[in-house]
């Protein structure tokens, strides 16, 4: 079960690829992701809704397998990477109905409301809630690929969970440098092609993740946190 709402929530959480054959008008080496869903753009009902339904999926999977995973302490890096998962989950639905009200890096207007805080309140809570969902997805990243490793749990994890991490790591350096400068008015940065890249490999992450489960429950081997699904321990 776990492995099929990771699998499902990762592919709705790339639905931002879209804006390539669909012609959004946005330019995606500068523009926030987020702008896609903002309320005053043709497709923002659309992302929003993808982002809703790939939050919930896998806030379902991750809070599935937190509840099958002993609380042992050698199970603790299963359960802070599923706490991580779960929080990313959380907090990628709760942003999702906090959309921006229009588009700060394409339409100078926009900007300059939002510099001198005339945009609504949603903006600063976007903000927040999108901080603390790639928070999670980091934690989540990070602990379940050390699990893996480890323990000797899931193989496609522990073999590319590092190259992903790191890339993600990178991208996530360069998307919070390019929005100081944007803040700053230093220009963009491409901080567009850095966040599309972060979110990017947050998908790839969770699908290898689903990949690995799913080995997994077909050996009857350790399925979310070390739990066999054969029954033994």
């Amino acid at each position: 079960m776990t492995a099929a709402l990771i699998a499902i929530g990762a592919l709705v959480y790339t639905a931002w690829l879209l804006e390539f054959p669909a012609a959004t008008g946005l330019d995606p080496v500068q523009s926030y992701v987020s702008e896609l869903a903002a309320e005053d753009q043709p497709l923002g009902g659309l992302f929003r809704t993808a982002d809703l339904t790939a939050g919930l999926l896998v806030l379902t999977g991750a809070l599935w397998a937190l509840a099958r995973t002993p609380r042992t302490p050698h199970r603790a890096w299963a359960l802070i990477g599923w706490g991580g998962v779960a929080l990313f989950g959380a907090a990628t639905a709760v942003d999702s109905r906090l959309p921006l009200s229009c588009a700060p890096t394409d339409d100078p207007a926009c900007a300059a409301r939002e510099a001198a805080g005339l945009v609504p309140a949603t903006h600063t809570a976007h903000a927040v809630s999108s901080s603390v969902a790639m928070t999670g997805a980091l934690i989540g990243m990070l602990a379940l690929t050390v699990a893996a490793r480890r323990y000797g749990w899931w193989p496609p994890i522990a073999r590319y969970g590092p190259a992903i991490v790191a890339v993600e790591l990178t991208a996530t350096v360069w998307t919070l440098s390019s929005v100081a400068a944007f803040e700053a008015g230093r220009g963009t940065w491409a901080l567009g092609a850095g966040q599309r890249l972060q979110v990017l490999f947050v998908a790839v992450w969770l699908g290898v993740l689903a990949l690995s489960l799913a080995r997994a429950a077909r050996r009857g081997g350790t399925d979310h946190g070390g739990i066999r699904l054969d029954g033994a321990r």
